[in-house]
């Protein structure tokens, strides 16, 4: 019974929230362990059952089990959102998860690489496509999930701007430099080649050798292995925290960063004038010293 009203309340947050599908199938995860822990733990398998203090005991065991704060929060965050809809469509006359509270995140200050670092990563021995997702992440700050969803329809390289679905199903145009451009430029030339040679019919923009399209895993595994030759631990989200960060040392406003970025809170973005202070800091003190 509880296992049926997941699949629906993710149905309903994917066709009336628009939530990206990689929040869709965490959120399926963390309801999924919180109904099995009911089950295991108390035998519950009813709504009527389910109590505060059951939850709460959910949660003490997900912080005896040594779970990041930020896993914490999102599966409280699932749960909080699923008995709401739960009471909003009558299911529940009451909801038990009035009263547990998210608990308060650290705000740690992103990590960022310097120019010199991207552009010696782009000095490696890169391949075409390699030189192209780096120049996107980097020159458009884009999240690795838009990056892997891009379609040939996406990118408009006389204009030179790129159009991606971020999170939320919203949609954002962002302009690309003229790197980027000679790079997906000189990539869609190999890109013809795979399609002839493996007879696709398809928009991805980005397929590897064999045809198939580039995941997201794949490209994280190729940040990685950049970061290890930098000796730095590097994810793709990092040349876009690195993209934000050198656009305000550069005079960007706030505001056209933000947008760039697809923050739906300006909050969001600020943190980055953090990071810039800091690293202006840093350099000063590494000057004068």
């Amino acid at each position: 019974m509880l296992i049926q009203y997941i699949a629906e309340y993710l149905e309903y947050l994917q066709a009336e929230r628009g939530l990206a599908q990689n929040t869709i199938d965490a959120y399926r995860r963390d309801l999924t362990d919180f109904c099995d822990y009911l089950c295991t733990t108390y035998s519950i398998d009813d709504f009527e059952s389910i109590k505060r203090i059951y939850i709460n005991s959910f949660i003490k065991e997900l912080h005896d089990k040594n779970y990041s704060m930020t896993s914490v929060t999102r599966k409280i965050a699932a749960i909080r959102g699923w008995f709401r809809w739960l009471f909003s469509i009558d299911v529940i006359s009451q909801d038990p998860s009035l009263g547990v509270e998210l608990p308060k995140l650290t705000k740690r200050l992103p990590k960022v690489m310097s120019v010199s670092e991207i552009e010696t990563i782009l000095k490696n021995n890169l391949t075409t496509i390699e030189t192209a997702v780096l120049e996107l992440l980097y020159g458009a700050g884009l999240r690795v999930s838009e990056l892997a969803g891009l379609e040939l329809n996406n990118i408009e390289l006389k204009a030179r701007y790129v159009r991606c679905i971020g999170k939320g199903s919203k949609e954002r145009i962002i302009p690309i430099g003229e790197k980027a451009q000679k790079a997906v430029l000189k990539y869609l030339k190999e890109r013809e080649l795979i399609v002839k040679r493996c007879r696709l019919e398809t928009k991805q923009l980005f397929l590897k050798e064999n045809g198939h399209p580039v995941t997201r895993q794949d490209v994280y595994v190729f940040i990685r292995k950049q970061g290890e030759l930098l000796k730095k631990h590097i994810s793709p989200h990092t040349l876009r925290h690195s993209f934000a960060t050198h656009m305000l040392e550069n005079g960007a406003d706030l505001r056209v960063v933000q947008e760039l970025l697809g923050h739906s809170d300006v909050s969001t973005t600020q943190l980055y004038t953090h990071v810039s202070k800091k690293r202006l800091k840093e350099v000063y003190f590494s000057i004068n010293n």
